[in-house]
């Protein structure tokens, strides 16, 4: 098969999988994103998330991940749900967290991904990541023409919003590569009106370390109290930028059963958050990414939004 032929291929593969879009970049150093990055960084927007200072150049060139990698084949994996138990509940949680977890969800298509691929192809030697290394995907997402990078520093695509996850196999075929598409925030500005913490500090510059995602999910100390009265109720994660956002208008509910939320989750309300014990959370989050905060941070943000 030539360059054309395996290149269909893949993006043949990626939809028969449930992946939304496929775009395809040359792996290579990302120039324009290495000073935004940077200040970013020198700005102190990481907050406590020490890691993203961490592997600087591999978060730049995905050469340095993987070993001979001429390609990083970016997917979108949707997620957003067909009801959306923020609108009628007490204390919220992020849509992506309803499920099971997309780090297993996702990571698990992509291995069959690449097994398929391999299968067409023959012998291919690459990396799948979900939001799991250093791997800078909105900017490779962009560069593919999955979309482009909003306001709210998120990724939007005309036809599907941003509820969707994003993942990139990095492998060592050469494809025909995608391009950008250009950006279509225009003047709008109602994700930037709508953050209650004023975290986007600027168009398309959010200071990751005075939003509530952050707030409630990456800080392990205590939530400072000036924030007090400013989270709207949300105890894990945040959409209020998303929900905003008149693209989300295209979303279409996902497909996919593992990220159905645990039925007893629709039922909770202010009460029964207020005194969930570490056996409810076990079985309301056994797979879900809530886990991350722990039953001791989930109830530490319930106590600051409530109290």
């Amino acid at each position: 098969m030539n360059k054309s032929d395996i290149t269909r291929q893949i993006k043949s593969i990626a939809a028969e999988l449930g992946f939304s879009f496929c775009g395809i970049s040359k792996a290579g150093f990302l120039e324009e994103e290495s000073p935004r990055l940077e200040e970013w960084l020198k700005h102190g927007y990481a907050g406590t998330m020490n890691y993203l200072n961490e592997n600087f150049d591999k978060r730049l060139d995905p050469r340095l991940l993987v070993e001979g990698a001429k390609s990083v084949v970016s997917l979108m994996y949707n997620y957003f749900p067909e009801n959306d138990l923020a609108e009628r509940a007490d204390l919220k949680i992020a849509k992506y967290a309803y499920g099971e977890d997309y780090h297993v969800v996702v990571k698990d298509k992509l291995k069959i991904f690449l097994e398929r691929i391999r299968e067409k192809v023959g012998d291919v030697s690459g990396r799948a990541f979900v939001d799991s290394a250093p791997v800078h995907e909105h900017a490779w997402a962009a560069k593919s023409g999955l979309g482009w990078v909003g306001k709210n520093s998120l990724l939007l695509n005309r036809s599907a919003g941003s509820f969707f996850f994003l993942a990139e196999l990095i492998i060592d075929l050469e494809l025909e590569y995608d391009g950008p598409i250009k950006d279509y925030c225009g003047t709008c500005t109602a994700c930037m009106d709508a953050c209650p913490t004023d975290a986007i500090v600027e168009p398309y510059v959010v200071d990751g370390s005075k939003c509530i995602s952050y707030f409630t999910i990456e800080l392990k100390d205590e939530i400072p109290v000036e924030q007090k009265g400013k989270f709207e109720n949300w105890i894990f994660g945040c959409d209020i930028c998303q929900d905003v956002c008149p693209w989300n208008r295209f979303s279409k509910s996902h497909n996919e059963q593992r990220f159905n939320p645990h039925p007893d989750l629709e039922k909770m309300k202010i009460n029964n958050w207020k005194e969930i014990t570490d056996e409810v959370f076990q079985k309301l989050f056994k797979k879900s990414a809530v886990k991350r905060t722990k039953f001791l941070g989930l109830k530490r943000n319930i106590e600051f939004v409530t109290k």
